[in-house]
């Protein structure tokens, strides 16, 4: 700990970022795909209600994961979507309830690539695979091109609807991640070799977005630790990452790492007791004056206080934890605040706990958490149905595809 400060002191402490904009204190809500969006991409009632109660629990910020800047490639139907047809009303509504006393809400702007829902997409990375049942195409110079100004302008009109900040998704094996690693990252021309072309295209980004929306409005990105696939992005590439992105007007960098890749085991799936990707952290701190959040598997207080303590972080990125309590924020700002209770589950399959997680959030936002003790199956059944509903929703309103 830093001299006599108790854990809670060093929580609640303020953060100023490089662009100007506070956070009133060092832990956030990070970004998880909550999947409560309409089919059509605009927000629910139940979204706004989750967001008004992270925010009502007194979150210092809130990241909305998976908010798409291409309707043609999103990673889940309930995903969000920032395009010229969205319905702003009710962005504006959302804005309005999640960013009470002085929360702030930034949207995860993202682009799935090669990881887009089949059923609703085809597809398309930074270069054409063939690995196992995977398969995408590869996208044309002139898409790669186009994706700064899409991500400009889904920036633009998430300041004019108010929300007070964005996030870049460049980790987890969607599109910008998918740049960053060898593995889905084959070009030969200069968006493709040595890390430095490999994240050309990030940089752009991050410039277009800050000429978009002026030099007081935060930026973050989230990148990955490493892939955690064989072939893909590692510790010392991710690392000289860090480094290229100390020369840009990035806010605050998001550490995660693992990705959603096929048969990929998922990080937040573990059963470690510490926080992920910690070690990595304390490196990537001497390669950037940046600030610097970590994101994935604090449990308690005491871990959040002593990383922020340290120096290796200056937020913590609670997810699975803020789903189990809305109210976290204010309950570890209090003396004696306590630590989380985990659920534990035996032989799950791929992606059920995940899908536990997600049907749990939307009893949050229906305010019956207390009645949710549903059973990892029914769970499984109930997030699979409703994406199949969305689906055909999701096809009415942006168009059919069909894998390539």
């Amino acid at each position: 700990m830093h001299d006599s400060l108790t854990s809670e002191q060093i929580l609640q402490r303020p953060l100023i970022l490089p662009c100007g904009a506070v956070l009133k204190h060092r832990l956030a809500k990070s970004a998880m795909s909550d999947s409560l969006a309409n089919g059509q991409g605009d927000p629910t009632a139940a979204q706004i209600r989750l967001y008004e109660r992270w925010a009502q629990g007194g979150i210092a910020l809130s990241i909305i994961g998976e908010v798409q800047i291409d309707p043609h490639f999103p990673e889940k139907p309930g995903n969000l979507v920032l395009s010229q047809d969205s319905n702003d009303q009710a962005l504006k509504a959302l804005t309005g309830k999640a960013s009470i006393d002085g929360a702030h809400l930034w949207p995860q702007l993202g682009h799935a690539g090669a990881l887009s829902h089949p059923p609703i997409s085809q597809p398309k990375g930074p270069s054409a695979l063939e690995i196992g049942d995977f398969r995408c195409q590869g996208m044309s110079i002139d898409e790669v091109q186009q994706l700064p100004d899409l991500f400009a302008k889904a920036a633009a009109h998430a300041k004019a609807v108010g929300f007070s900040g964005v996030q870049i998704h460049a980790a987890h094996g969607f599109l910008l991640s998918q740049f960053l690693s060898p593995l889905f990252n084959r070009r030969t021309d200069g968006y493709g070799g040595s890390v430095e072309a490999r994240c050309r295209i990030i940089l752009d980004v991050i410039n277009k977005v800050r000429s978009a929306i002026g030099s007081a409005f935060p930026i973050g990105i989230k990148i990955n630790a490493t892939d955690k696939l064989e072939g893909g992005l590692t510790q010392n590439d991710a690392l000289e990452v860090v480094r290229l992105l100390d020369g840009t007007s990035v806010d605050l960098i998001d550490i995660s790492g693992g990705t959603y890749f096929p048969e990929a085991k998922a990080t937040s799936d573990a059963s470690g007791k510490g926080p992920y990707f910690l070690d990595f952290a304390r490196r990537a701190r001497s390669r950037t004056t940046t600030p610097l959040m970590l994101t994935g598997g604090f449990k308690s207080r005491e871990q959040a206080a002593d990383a922020v303590a340290s120096g290796a972080i200056d937020v913590v990125g609670l997810g699975r934890a803020m789903v189990l309590d809305p109210c976290l924020a204010k309950t570890w700002s209090m003396d004696g605040g306590r630590g989380l209770d985990f659920p534990r589950f035996e032989s799950a399959p791929q992606g059920g706990i995940t899908a536990w997680y997600t049907m749990r959030l939307t009893a949050l936002a229906e305010d019956r958490e207390n009645t949710f003790p549903i059973d990892l199956i029914s769970a499984i059944r109930d997030y699979e149905d409703r994406d199949a509903m969305r689906c055909e929703i999701w096809q009415q309103r942006f168009g059919r595809f069909s894998s390539p």
